[in-house]
């Protein structure tokens, strides 16, 4: 942070601070573009926690928007609050911004750096780290020397743990690309007690083993009498499932194939054979499935699960008694499917209709019936910030605790007029924590903080870890 205040500061000079009439308002908003410009440089090293999309924000950007306060405080008699907020956080750095809750995080920034009380001081930028005073150009970069806390994740609005998993991604990576750079030789160096085909030959045997058969889709059509949107939930994620496991089925024969001799090796065998030995998700076995950041051994287990749920369910068709809603394939699917079932049950219009989310103190054991309307779902975790089940509340995570589980959450479709605003967070729901593409829904989220506190901070809801 500190170097990157600097870097942008050096943009400028004394004469830049002297130009305008209103100086004291133009040092202190210059400043506050400083500050600003410096989080969303160094806010991407923390992944998508810090921003979904990557974007090509530069010292132009900040320059620009320095020129176009100039010009708005010289050409008003007051400070345009709204109007600055709009230009930098729309055009001038929104211009790069693809992803609506980059640009949501984007607009609170500037929200929360640029406001009237700078003027007076009474500006918080970071946790003791106030507005500057009005100084000279040396002033200021000596105040950031002087008075800028040591470098955190909180400097950003973000909470310490976000660097916690910053640093265990990389290391991640580091550790993967040091097993993928071993020698791929069949003996797998002198000594070895197996060789690289005769492990390959092994996972591929046991995962066709385990691998249950695909569901009978003529049969479960003619069992489902009653078409209602969850039943149709159902046959779809039944139909996605066939999908993937006849591709698992299909490669890993013919890689068996391959591997005996039968069948010359092709280069799609070869990514396969990879693929197991490193234990990765193979390319074409992702194409059909669902998002998701496990190893191969975790992804199929996880796999083996989604397929007992659905058994489960397509056995009798009713609904289950706890959602499990990472397992499906679309799970926006089945959040639409209660907004349709209660808008047939009370004719109401489906577009004026949203989902309230009320998070229970109880987990899935502790039901053992669905409810009238609406459904009970489990799976979720958060990160950014956790559930507080005693105060029904979102708080400060704990240190070292990365994405806490929350208890099962009770859905039900109402009105649009309906819903709660007041002492909301709008927090987003990802399939994984690359979260951008893997966008699934909006929950309101009860909370006493500011919602600008957990937008700042990247809170949000994961359907798998």
């Amino acid at each position: 942070m500190i170097a990157n205040l600097h870097k942008a500061l050096d943009n400028f000079n004394q004469d830049t601070l002297e130009m305008c009439s209103k100086e004291n308002e133009f040092k202190s908003i210059l400043f506050s573009l400083v500050y600003f410009h410096a989080c969303v440089i160094e806010r991407r090293k923390f992944g998508p926690q810090g921003w979904n999309r990557s974007y090509p924000y530069n010292t132009g950007d900040l320059t620009i928007s320095v020129n176009v306060l100039y010009n708005y405080l010289e050409a008003n008699a007051k400070v345009p609050w709204t109007d600055l907020r709009y230009l930098f956080g729309e055009i001038m750095y929104g211009g790069h911004i693809t992803d609506d809750w980059d640009r949501k995080l984007c607009k609170t920034y500037l929200e929360e750096f640029m406001k009237p009380e700078q003027i007076d001081g009474d500006l918080l930028f970071a946790p003791g780290f106030p507005t500057p005073p009005n100084s000279d150009y040396v002033a200021y970069h000596k105040y950031i020397d002087d008075n800028l806390p040591p470098e955190s994740p909180t400097l950003y609005g973000l909470h310490p743990n976000a660097e916690i998993g910053f640093l265990t991604i990389t290391s991640e990576k580091l550790f993967r690309t040091v097993l993928e750079m071993q020698p791929r030789d069949s003996s797998s160096g002198a000594g070895a007690s197996t060789s690289r085909e005769e492990k390959v030959k092994t996972i591929l045997d046991e995962i066709l083993e385990r691998l249950p058969e695909q569901f009978n889709m003529v049969e479960l059509f003619a069992r489902a009498e009653e078409k209602t949107p969850y039943v149709l939930v159902a046959l779809q994620e039944c139909e996605r499932m066939n999908g993937l496991t006849q591709e698992i089925r299909r490669s890993l024969k013919e890689l068996d194939l391959g591997l005996k001799g039968e069948l010359t090796i092709t280069a799609d065998m070869e990514n396969l054979q990879n693929a197991l030995f490193f234990d990765k998700v193979p390319d074409s076995w992702t194409k059909r499935a669902y998002p998701s950041m496990n190893g191969l051994t975790a992804w199929y287990a996880d796999l083996l699960q989604r397929i007992r749920e659905l058994e489960s369910w397509v056995s009798d068709f009713n609904m289950p008694v706890c959602i499990w809603l990472a397992g499906f394939f679309n799970p926006q699917s089945f959040l639409t499917a209660i907004m349709q079932s209660m808008a047939r049950k009370n004719e109401w219009p489906l577009d004026k209709m949203c989902l309230q989310c009320d998070v229970s103190k109880k987990n899935k054991e502790d039901f053992s019936s669905p409810p009238r309307e609406g459904a009970y779902v489990h799976g979720f975790f958060m990160e950014g910030a956790r559930w507080d089940t005693q105060t029904g509340l979102i708080q400060e995570a704990h240190l070292k605790d990365l994405t806490p589980s929350l208890p099962v959450i009770f859905i039900k479709a109402i009105p649009v007029d309906k819903q709660e605003t007041k002492n909301i967070y709008e927090c987003p729901v990802y399939k994984t924590h690359v979260r951008g593409p893997t966008f699934v829904w909006t929950f309101n989220l009860k909370t006493k903080e500011k919602a600008a506190k957990w937008i700042i901070a990247g809170v949000a809801l994961l359907l798998s870890m």
